[in-house]
């Protein structure tokens, strides 16, 4: 199991279009991927989750992958954080 804390970096959060990059880039790994923030521990192939978790700009938020691509699958959700999911 590997994890990294990160930041919701772009300024409206995670809604729809943020929310369809994670289930997108999620899906294509084995792995297990989740989203954590506060006590809610949320599917990151799950747009329904991501959506009602509510995670607005500047949030901290736990990336959790475990499975046989748990590397690349974290490493891909940090870059798609990372770059603010291309909108700012």
């Amino acid at each position: 199991m590997v994890q990294k804390n990160t930041l919701v970096k772009n300024r409206a959060g995670l809604h729809a279009r943020p929310a369809a990059l994670i289930v997108q880039t999620a899906s294509q790994f084995d792995s297990s991927v989740f989203i954590e923030m506060g006590t809610e521990k949320i599917n990151a192939k799950s747009i329904m989750g991501i959506l009602t978790m509510g995670a607005g700009y500047d949030t901290e938020v736990v990336i959790t992958a475990e499975g046989p691509d748990e590397q690349g699958a974290l490493d891909a959700l940090l870059a798609l954080f990372e770059s603010r999911f291309e909108e700012d």
